[in-house]
């Protein structure tokens, strides 16, 4: 899983994989991350900071594959 956030731009984004997509708009600075085959594989959130003031629930269901070291 990979977090990033620019507080600037006040945008927080969570990716369940490192795969190229593109963003749905939900509505409300909200943005559901899709791959090319149509899977969820992240969120974002566009005023995070304003927004978790406001009380801020994403339902966000993910798989994780374990990685193990050589």
């Amino acid at each position: 899983m990979k977090v990033w956030f620019d507080e600037e731009g006040d945008f927080l984004e969570v990716r369940s994989e490192e795969k190229e997509g593109f963003f749905k708009d939900l509505g409300n600075g909200i943005f559901k991350r899709i791959d090319k085959e149509g899977n969820t594989i992240g969120f974002a959130i566009l005023n995070v900071r304003k927004k978790s003031k406001e009380g801020l629930e994403i339902p966000f269901n993910a798989k994780f594959k374990e990685k193990v070291a050589a």
